[in-house]
């Protein structure tokens, strides 16, 4: 079965692997059908069936924002099958994950919704999830991010010119932004026909909205194509720079709770919402003065010996010595010592959590008790603190990571697509009827 994905095309690939199927489908049809073939894997009923009841339950008390089934089913299996694409790619290019992340993950999780791994444990079987399943779940989507973080690697590099250029230019948009999102998506190339239908579509579903016939989160739901479908198109926070051009541009002179027009992109026809809005501040960071003296600990001084000196510096410096002096005199850290031993001002989280703790518990011109680090022992004496405007410099990192996310989130949805459409996929659930126009279009509503 494994040779027919490198050396058949996808017609010759699609007739072997069906009949090689046909024999275990046919005896076990009644305990669970194959709704999709994708690659050399599959994706049986019982899965999407959990999928879309796992949907079910989180919208309990609000059933009828959901699509009619078969579009509920439709987008949940499109959803397993980029997820599976991905496990499969992210496999085959050797990604790989230990049962210790695994288990990172399952803490994070359960620390996530304040339980113990115990308590999450018993919360899925009350669930009736299985925890292997659970665990595997968790091991894809590790698998996923790590594949999502080998594509973009290469891809977002940014230079200091495109920084310069993006803040010379003046779009550089402050603040954040709450958005909600609709997509109805178009092939690569798509035929007259399928923009038509797409556009009509679309039209219907913003005329739901207008009217106040439906709630965005509600049509979201129902008819949007989006990943985020599901969630009611919920983004979440955004700075305007971490968002797609053509998203900030259409929502950037908008208020809460206005809407864009519809917006053309390569994937297809959005709407987008905007839930709340709030304004950029100044960045304000307490920086501190300190020296201190460094005693190391290495193959010439035990950490007997370090700690012996340190305290005996402690000493001297209560005793009324100067510690500018003493620095001079033992300090082994050759960039302070000849200089009494002054850090100069520095953030907080400089030199390390240890260091952090020590000095904020100290009042100015107060001295530490002698404390260790991994380079040896320590003694600190904080001179003074000061809040310092940082803006500037978190501007420039802000169009860093705006340019950073843009490429890696247009790289990823180019990987995603053309994954999509380079691998073979034969979709079993699909309604003839639904196939011939992909779309859920709102007729009856208005």
């Amino acid at each position: 079965m494994f040779l027919t994905r490198f050396f058949a095309p996808n017609r010759l690939r699609a007739a072997v692997l069906s009949a090689l199927l046909l024999p275990v489908t046919l005896f076990a049809a009644d305990l669970d059908a194959i709704v999709a073939l994708v690659e050399d894997d599959v994706i049986l009923r019982s899965e999407l069936d959990t999928a879309v009841n796992n949907i079910k339950r989180q919208y309990a008390d609000k059933q009828a924002q959901l699509p009619p089934e078969n579009v509920l089913e439709r987008q949940v299996l499109e959803r397993l099958i980029i997820g599976k694409l991905q496990v499969l790619r992210a496999q085959e290019t050797g990604v790989d994950v230990t049962d210790t992340e695994v288990d990172q993950a399952m803490g994070r999780v359960a620390q996530g919704n304040q339980l113990t791994i115990d308590q999450l444990q018993a919360a899925l079987a009350r669930d009736g999830i299985r925890l292997s399943d659970f665990r595997t779940s968790m091991r894809e989507e590790i698998l996923s991010q790590k594949l999502r973080q080998r594509v973009v690697q290469s891809r977002a590099e940014v230079n200091e010119s495109e920084i310069d250029i993006l803040l010379a230019s003046g779009q550089l948009k402050q603040g954040e932004v709450r958005l909600a999102h609709l997509l109805v998506a178009l092939p690569d190339n798509p035929s007259s026909e399928q923009i038509e239908l797409a556009n009509k579509k679309i039209s219907g579903v913003k005329k739901l909205i207008e009217e106040n016939k439906m709630e965005f989160s509600a049509a979201a739901i129902r008819y949007s194509d989006a990943k985020d479908a599901l969630e009611g198109g919920e983004i979440g926070w955004r700075r305007f720079d971490q968002l797609p051009p053509l998203f900030s541009d259409a929502t950037s002179g908008l208020d809460a709770g206005q809407m864009t027009q519809v917006l053309r992109s390569p994937a297809g026809l959005h709407l987008i919402k905007v839930q709340e809005t709030r304004e950029a501040s100044a960045v304000l960071v307490t920086e501190f003065n300190a020296r201190h003296i460094l005693i190391n600990v290495d193959e010439l001084t035990s950490a007997d010996e370090a700690e012996k000196t340190i305290r005996a510096i402690h000493d001297t410096v209560g005793k009324g010595g100067d510690f500018a002096d003493e620095a001079k005199k033992f300090s082994d850290d050759a960039q302070t010592a000849a200089i009494g031993g002054d850090m100069g001002w520095f953030d907080i989280a400089t030199f390390g959590t240890t260091y952090a703790e020590t000095i904020q518990a100290l009042d100015d011109k107060q001295i530490s008790e002698p404390f260790r680090t991994e380079r040896g022992w320590h003694l600190v004496q904080r001179l003074g603190t000061r809040q310092q405007d940082r803006t500037e410099d978190y501007v420039r990192n802000q169009a860093r990571e705006s340019i950073r996310q843009r490429k890696s989130e247009e790289a990823f949805s180019q990987f995603v697509r053309q994954l999509r459409n380079e691998s073979f996929v034969e979709d079993r659930l699909a309604d003839p009827s639904a196939a011939e126009n992909g779309l859920d279009v709102p007729e009856s509503e208005g």
